[in-house]
């Protein structure tokens, strides 16, 4: 479980691809001494474990099944990620509850700087919009953001100084490609109501 509040940008040094998918070593100098092999780890949002440490630098595999449902198939040397260690019981809880497991890809549709401020309108898959409400909470590329702006399919956050500063958001432009993980809370609640709303329109 994460928070969507981004604890360090690493960098990609090395892609290997094997038989089962990709094979990845990332260099993260702020993270050092606080990975280990075994730890659970959001990358742009995606949940991976850490199979191996050195020094600054950590890998990770990806499988083709996550390949196909995120952008890390994307993913080349130079590459920044965003990057969160698991949360452990005790600690603060900011944001809000992110399980690393992405619901759709979107694109970018526009990155629009306003002052200090830089508003980014990005395109959900239905999955995503479907769960998406205003002034609810969304993960973009691992990022715990507010929505405070829905046009159909089509959503808008805000992005302040620090946040630009302290992840990779720097990286968008029009047609980029962002993982997206819609609200929990409304994931549990769509399953939910999903028989009773199914059940309803059965009986029109």
């Amino acid at each position: 479980m994460f928070t969507g509040l981004v604890e360090a940008v690493g960098q990609v040094l090395h892609r290997e691809e094997f038989e089962k998918g990709i094979r990845f070593r990332l260099s993260a100098p702020d993270l050092e001494g606080s990975l280990h092999e075994g730890d659970s780890i959001s990358i742009d949002g995606v949940c991976h474990t850490v199979t191996g440490v050195d020094g600054p630098d950590f890998e990770f595999e990806s499988v083709r099944t996550t390949l196909s449902r995120t952008t890390l198939g994307e993913f080349g040397p130079g590459r920044e990620a965003n990057l969160e260690r698991a949360i452990r019981a005790g600690e603060p809880m900011g944001g809000h509850l992110v399980q690393g497991h992405v619901d759709g890809v979107g694109v970018m549709e526009e990155v629009e700087e306003a002052g200090e401020t830089v508003f980014l309108r990005f395109r959900m898959p239905e999955g995503v919009a479907r769960l998406t409400v205003l002034y609810g909470s969304i993960a973009l590329d691992g990022i715990s953001l507010t929505v405070n702006r829905i046009i159909q399919d089509v959503a808008e956050v805000a992005i302040i100084p620090y946040t630009w500063e302290h992840t990779n958001v720097g990286r968008l432009v029009k047609g980029s490609t962002v993982n997206l993980e819609a609200d929990l809370v409304g994931k549990y609640v769509d399953q939910l109501m999903r028989p009773y709303l199914e059940g309803a329109r059965s009986e029109d």
